[in-house]
């Protein structure tokens, strides 16, 4: 692990950098090119209300959402691949950002 101000590199259990002094933050595991949007709550808007496409909503994409309202998640398969491709970290946003992170920090 390396101090993310100055550099150096830390010791596991450092708790300020040795070098600057500056407080080590422990960071949870999380993408820098992905959405801002957390997968935990993309997954559980799909999983139970995906149906009607509330997970698309939440994404951002609007007409999709709206498509899968009115055919009802294509009878659930629509729902059950984006499930799958949600819980893998494939599934995008409006702007095409992968939803990645569990979390959204």
């Amino acid at each position: 692990m390396y101090c993310q101000y100055c550099g150096k590199e830390l010791a596991p259990q450092a708790v300020t950098c040795p070098n600057c002094g500056a407080p080590v933050r422990r960071v949870v595991y999380c993408y820098e090119d992905s959405s801002p949007k957390s997968r935990l709550v993309a997954a559980l808007l799909c999983f139970f209300l995906g149906h009607i496409g509330v997970h698309r909503f939440y994404a951002g994409r609007i007409l999709s959402g709206i498509f899968m309202l009115f055919t009802f998640g294509l009878l659930g398969i629509w729902t059950i691949i984006d499930l799958v491709v949600i819980l893998c970290g494939e599934f995008k946003d409006s702007q095409g950002m992968k939803i990645r992170n569990w979390l959204d920090y």
